[in-house]
C-alpha cells in the first residue's frame, strides 16, 4: 500500500518511463535514418558532429531525450528530498504532476513540430512547478 508522502514518487517514475519512452523513440528513428543515409561511423568525429547530418525529425528525438537526462535531475533530487522530509502530498503532487506533464508536453512539441516559440512556453510554464516544489521542500528542511 502506498503511504501519502510515498504517493510522490509516482511522478517521478513516470517521468522516468516517459524518458525511457523516449530513448526507444530517438533509436527507432535514429537507426533507420542511419542505415539509410548510409553513414558510416566514425569514433573519430567530434561528438555529434555525424548525427547532425541525420534529418531534423530525427535528430528531434534524440535532442529532447538530451533535455530529459538535464533540468529533470533536479525534479528527482526535489521528489526524493520531500519524501524524505515526509511531504504532505496535495500540494506536493499537484506540482509534481504539473512538472510531468508539461515535461511530456514538451517532449510531443519538441519531436513532432519543434516549434520553438511553443516549447519555450511549456519550458518555462513548466520551471515553476520546481520554483514551488523548491520553496516547498526548504520550508519543510527549515522546520525540521
Amino acid at each position: 500500500m502506498m503511504t501519502q508522502h510515498s504517493a510522490l514518487l509516482l511522478p517521478l517514475l513516470t517521468l522516468v518511463a516517459w524518458s525511457l519512452v523516449m530513448w526507444l523513440w530517438m533509436y527507432a528513428t535514429r537507426l533507420p535514418a542511419i542505415i539509410q543515409s548510409g553513414m558510416k561511423l566514425d569514433p573519430n568525429a567530434p561528438s555529434g558532429e555525424q548525427m547532425a547530418t541525420l534529418p531534423p525529425r530525427v535528430r528531434w528525438k534524440a535532442d529532447n531525450y538530451n533535455h530529459l537526462m538535464e533540468q529533470p535531475v533536479l525534479f528527482y533530487a526535489l521528489i526524493l528530498a520531500l519524501v524524505q522530509l515526509d511531504a504532505s502530498p496535495p500540494f506536493a503532487l499537484a506540482m509534481a504532476w504539473s512538472y510531468v506533464g508539461l515535461r511530456i508536453l514538451h517532449s510531443l512539441i519538441q519531436a513532432l513540430v519543434n516549434r520553438i516559440e511553443w516549447r519555450f512556453a511549456v519550458f518555462a510554464l513548466g520551471t515553476l512547478p520546481l520554483f514551488g516544489l523548491t520553496g516547498y521542500a526548504l520550508s519543510l528542511a527549515l522546520l525540521a
